[in-house]
């Protein structure tokens, strides 16, 4: 990535960068040492190849056709979805469920994963539509999915396992 860094006299604390047309462009003060510069520019750079990433993960937009299909057969539609994108700035949990919003996000490393396991985290995250805990009641939602014990293991297997 091409970078291009403006020094500015007016510019006392804050530093700011963009992208445009594949240049990061860096507004910073006069004064910044090039060392503490060149920590701040590696970080803007990896928050935006994640923004980027995400960005490709979204682009399909099958997330929401499948949380759809996924509502239909386990809850007969009764949930009201309105958003399910990937993140790619995820990495403790595999999904979160924002129950009064509405609102579903899941790890952009899903993505990687057998199919029936993505599907798993989705019914889990849509059961805390209608559960937003994990009550008897939400379990008893996400276990009306047949492969539930064998994605939870999946998971616990990969490493994280708060879902």
């Amino acid at each position: 990535m091409r970078i291009a860094v403006k020094k500015s006299t007016k510019r006392k604390k804050t530093i700011q960068a963009r992208i445009r047309n594949g240049l990061m462009e860096v507004v910073t003060p006069a004064n910044i040492s090039q060392e503490r510069l060149n920590k701040v520019i590696e970080n803007f750079k990896r928050r935006f190849e994640k923004r980027t990433k995400e960005a490709l993960l979204n682009k399909e937009n099958k997330l929401m056709k499948r949380a759809q299909e996924l509502n239909k057969r386990y809850f007969d539609s009764k949930l009201k979805i309105k958003s399910i994108r990937y993140s790619a700035r995820q990495t403790k949990k595999f999904g979160v469920a924002y129950t009064k919003r509405g609102a579903i996000i899941i790890n952009g490393c899903l993505k990687k994963m057998p199919p029936w396991v993505e599907d798993y985290v989705i019914i889990h995250e849509l059961s805390h539509l209608i559960h937003p805990n994990h009550s008897k009641e939400f379990w008893q939602a996400v276990k009306k999915y047949p492969k539930a014990e064998r994605a939870i293991g999946y998971l616990m297997a990969k490493g994280i396992e708060e879902i």
